[in-house]
């Protein structure tokens, strides 16, 4: 316990230098890796929106390259993020699940990023960058006790942390109606009255005369229907508190959230971070609370666009993208700083509000977040400028990952790739410095939890690119393209359609998988053939590996509940330091 608080202490202390102005130039160049929350690609001008307006992404794009074939890992948050900060496919560390917990859905689970896998922030830390995070993390917070911190930003690599630990969600806006959970309470709500019945029974039977009167018999029900209700009702109902938190490093700062703050705040650390380590070589996440519901915009932008509030929103991120660029530019860093930014996956297209949707556009590609087959839901804007070493306005048509970013950085920040685990990004290096023309994956492989749904296969002689799809989820109204029943498509059961013989598309001139080629093609079998074998071989490289988001992990666990107060009474506000307007 020493250790750690002295360990907390320096990175605390590191976070809040600034370093002096030196004569020499760093050789090293700096990062600023920004991420979307459930932006669609379709959603940025420059990916093909001509109504929302976007200039600074835009403008970033033309400066730098568009990667048009970038793919997320998974299609939802919490194990997307997790491959890539690690450059794996998430289930090599447990960070994928195919039941109803996908993503970690309380703050005091314990389920998270292992404290064993090794971050880029962690190489680059230790080769002398300054690292911080500022926005979301949603990978874990504590294992055994509260305050442990095991999955902690600042136990991965990060000097600095200041953002939600957790994630944005609509119950963070009080006034929102509360969706987030809906699925939840009617069904619990439904239990709690069938297990109350025997026990309301046995009530009256005492004091009738119509039997006997088991007095035990009753108080075990009453004692095991109200515990039952409790169990949910609490954390359902204090969720508010509980899971929309500010942590500032290790402290917590506000308990909850002020929603409305957090569009400011978020610029104001993004710009006091590149001030303090404008010297020294740093790598600065910003992960964007935007553009995920409940869809808080400022003033400025409220009312602005011609998509309602999910457009004001993208508007606004926009604008916080440009700033940030602004503030590198302005401190004289263009030149020695790569800036990339992306989402963590496709657009939500499910989510609605007063029946309006709120969710992203994904362009021309089938599904949406949840989705790992169809491409709308792994298919993300990719774009990055490195000044005086990639060629502004230039295109890169070949297949990427988020998790080719892992390598990139380590390379450049002159680190070493883990010898002891499989990395499963490329560096992007090659093709930035048109040292390549072809991708160096061959095969991508797209799960749904731990389902594999679908398998990309890239021809690097021809350029064709071939998907192959085992599993598809089973939307709902028929006719539509997405799950309005469950709000997420499922992963398997009853919920999927297996296809044996694969649903095979050429995705090089079918991008939008409309014609699907026929078993009968005299090409179909020899590609299958092909993808099974490359199937065959990925399989032999999963290992098992403590599942982080099982319902023995992913779960409301009191004890492990991070409280700015004594629990259950949650509450404070330490972040009282006024907030500079950026916007």
């Amino acid at each position: 316990m020493e250790l750690t608080s002295i360990w907390r202490f320096i990175t605390v202390t590191l976070c809040s230098i600034t370093f002096p102005v030196t004569n020499t130039i760093h050789s090293k160049p700096n990062f600023v890796l920004l991420m979307a929350d459930d932006l669609g690609i379709g959603d940025i001008g420059c990916f093909g929106n001509d109504t929302i307006r976007t200039p600074n992404i835009d403008k970033l794009a033309k400066e730098g390259v568009k990667l048009t074939q970038h793919i997320a890992a998974a299609p939802i948050c919490t194990p997307s993020r997790a491959a890539f900060l690690t450059g794996r496919y998430p289930m090599r560390s447990g960070m994928d699940f195919s039941g109803a917990g996908r993503a970690l859905m309380w703050l005091s689970a314990s389920g998270g990023l292992p404290p064993n896998e090794t971050t880029f922030a962690k190489i680059l830390q230790a080769n002398g960058y300054s690292t911080g995070i500022i926005g979301k993390w949603h990978q874990g917070l504590n294992c055994e006790t509260r305050g442990d911190h095991c999955h902690h930003p600042l136990s991965h690599g990060f000097n600095c942390f200041y953002g939600m630990p957790f994630t944005l969600f609509r119950e963070c806006q009080t006034e929102f109606c509360k969706t987030f959970y809906a699925h939840f309470p009617s069904h619990l709500s439904l239990y709690s009255q069938v297990i109350a019945i025997p026990a309301v029974t046995l009530i009256a039977v005492k004091y009738t005369n119509l039997g006997i009167r088991p007095l035990k018999l009753m108080i075990c029900c009453v004692l095991f229907s109200l515990l039952y209700f409790l169990s949910w009702y609490i954390p359902l109902g204090f969720t508010h508190y509980w899971n929309c938190i500010v942590m500032r490093n290790h402290e917590i700062v506000q308990q909850p959230m002020n929603i409305q703050r957090t569009t400011h705040e978020i610029l104001q650390e993004s710009h006091q971070f590149i001030e303090r380590n404008k010297n020294i070589p740093f790598l600065l996440f910003v992960s964007f609370l935007h553009v995920h519901t409940p869809l808080v915009s400022t003033k400025r932008f409220m009312g602005n666009s011609r998509h309602g509030i999910y457009g004001d929103n993208v508007e606004e991120m926009d604008f916080m993208v440009g700033s940030i660029v602004d503030a590198i530019d302005n401190k004289g860093l263009k030149n020695n700083t790569l800036i990339y930014f992306t989402s963590d996956h496709g657009g939500h297209l499910e989510d609605t509000y007063v029946n309006t949707q709120v969710g992203g556009w994904n362009g021309i590609y089938k599904g949406g977040k949840g989705m790992a087959g169809w491409e709308g839901g792994i298919r993300v804007p990719g774009i990055i400028r490195w000044t005086n070493i990639v060629r502004p306005d230039t295109i890169i048509d070949e297949p990427t990952s988020l998790m080719d970013i892992y390598p990139t950085v380590v390379q450049l920040g002159g680190g070493e790739l883990p010898n002891d685990r499989i990395i499963d990004g490329r560096s992007l290096v090659p093709l930035l410095k048109n040292q390549a023309t072809h991708s160096e994956h061959e095969f991508l492989f797209h799960y749904c939890g731990r389902n594999l749904h679908a398998v990309r296969w890239h021809q690097k002689d021809s350029g064709t690119i071939w998907k192959a799809h085992y599993m598809t989820p089973i939307f709902y109204p028929e006719g539509a393209v997405g799950c309005y029943d469950t709000i997420l498509c499922n992963c398997e059961g009853e919920h999927v359609r297996l296809h044996n013989p694969p649903l095979l598309f050429k995705r090089s001139e079918d991008p939008s998988e409309s014609k699907q080629l026929q078993p009968s093609d005299t090409r179909f079998e020899a590609v299958i053939s092909k993808i099974d074998l490359a199937v065959a071989e990925h399989r032999k490289t999963i290992s098992t590996v403590p599942q982080q988001l099982s319902l023995s992990k992913n779960r409301w666990k009191p004890w492990l509940q991070p409280c700015c107060g004594t629990f259950p009474f949650c509450w404070c506000n330490k972040d009282n330091t006024n907030v500079t307007s950026l916007i």
